[in-house]
């Protein structure tokens, strides 16, 4: 599988980790980055590219890692296409794919341990989405509300801006 990966200095370490052992289980990795440890980097500078990637199908599924996962995880959400979530046990990993058709899973460098973040990895590689009814129904509904203008959009074109 061709897998991307990405992060920012909280998450260097073990993105390095976790992309070894991608490799040696022969996935294709594409390193998004950051490729040496900056305390000065930002997650969206890792982030957005991958969650493009995986939204554009240059890559399949995206594992992104910041210091807790929420940044990662609020940074790839903001892409259309892209259905990224924070987990922290191998069900949710699983379950996010099987239910939510999740195709990047975030992960917290300084909040997960290498052993569980890789437990993660592999629930979320291993699964795919059920596409049973009441799955696909739900996906239906995020993916129309990915193409309507947001609030934010609409409030401004009202006022001119």
């Amino acid at each position: 599988m061709k897998i991307g990966v990405g992060a920012d200095h909280g998450g260097f370490d073990m993105k390095q980790e976790l992309a070894l052992r991608l490799r040696k289980e022969g996935h294709q990795v594409v390193d998004f980055g950051n490729n040496r440890c900056d305390a000065n980097d930002d997650y969206p500078d890792f982030a957005i590219p991958l969650a493009r990637a995986v939204a554009s199908g240059q890559i399949e599924r995206g594992v992104l890692v910041c210091g807790s996962g929420v940044g990662a995880s609020v940074a790839a959400n903001k892409v259309a296409g892209v259905r990224a979530a924070l987990c922290h046990d191998d069900f949710s990993a699983r379950q996010g794919v099987e239910d939510d058709d999740m195709n990047v899973l975030c992960l917290g460098g300084r909040t997960t341990g290498i052993a569980v973040a890789w437990d993660c990895v592999r629930n979320f590689l291993g699964a795919r989405f059920s596409g049973a009814d009441r799955h696909s129904r739900r996906l239906a509904k995020v993916r129309q509300l990915e193409s309507q203008p947001s609030v934010h959009a609409a409030e401004e074109s009202r006022s001119g801006n």
